[in-house]
């Protein structure tokens, strides 16, 4: 039994995961949202989970290190400076950040690393993701892993080839490019797709999320994973041993 701490708990994630720990066996030690004490949250809990926003993770990583206490941060929109401050914590505690707390989508990503490796330059990437009408950022935080995850396959930086948004007379695709259309609509939890394009094949990697439970249930996993473990930066990647 772990202690969970949700940062975020109003947002559908942070009440996603509020419901689902009964049900795994784990407590739910509170939940803070905008404008709480984030630290009184850390000293009552074994683990915090942040889905919060971008502009309270300074405040949730001190938090963590002042409790002596592991992070999972799902928290999406991050910038190169988050990241930044997210190394520099995970030298005093256990941080697991990434941008989709799906078991699937993390096995994806391997195959996605696995299927780039072995494929040459002439077989264009495209990555393709449509998620609900509220959502803010985009391309989403889960479609950046995935491109993260096809750049490592190549030995190449996601910043160096990464294309978005084209519109209007773009000339001729970029040789080694990897790129983001982002869809939204409606009410979708989330649907990625990888797209592989050869000459005369294409080969298609995707996941649907049916319900948000799903990311809740691997936020709870990667919770219980990271308690008790090392200082240092961790994926969900090192929860399923990939």
């Amino acid at each position: 039994m772990v202690r969970i701490g949700i940062v975020g708990s109003e947002g559908r994630m942070g009440q996603a995961i509020a419901a689902i720990l009964p049900e795994l066996g784990h407590e739910l030690a509170g939940g803070v949202d905008k404008g709480g004490d984030v630290a009184r949250l850390a000293d009552a809990s074994d683990v915090l989970v942040d889905f919060s926003s971008p502009g309270s993770l300074e405040v949730n990583l001190h938090a963590a290190i002042g409790a002596g206490i592991p992070l999972v941060i799902g928290t999406t929109g991050l910038e190169e400076r988050h990241h930044r401050a997210i190394d520099d914590a995970a030298r005093a505690v256990p941080i697991l950040q990434t941008g989709n707390t799906s078991l699937g989508i993390t096995l994806l990503s391997h195959l996605v690393q696995e299927a780039a490796t072995r494929l040459g330059e002439d077989w264009d990437i495209e990555i393709v993701e449509m998620h609900h009408r509220h959502k803010v950022d985009a391309p989403s935080g889960t479609a950046l892993l995935l491109g993260e995850a096809a750049a490592r396959g190549r030995g190449v930086e996601l910043a160096e080839c990464r294309e978005s948004g084209r519109d209007g007379h773009t000339g001729e695709r970029e040789a080694g490019a990897i790129g983001f259309a982002a869809l939204r609509g409606g009410t979708v939890a989330g649907e990625h797709s990888v797209i592989m394009a050869g000459s005369q094949e294409r080969l298609t990697f995707s996941h649907s999320a049916e319900d948000r439970s799903i990311f809740a249930r691997g936020a709870a996993r990667a919770a219980e994973w990271l308690a008790g473990r090392e200082p240092g930066r961790y994926t969900m990647r090192d929860v399923l041993e990939l």
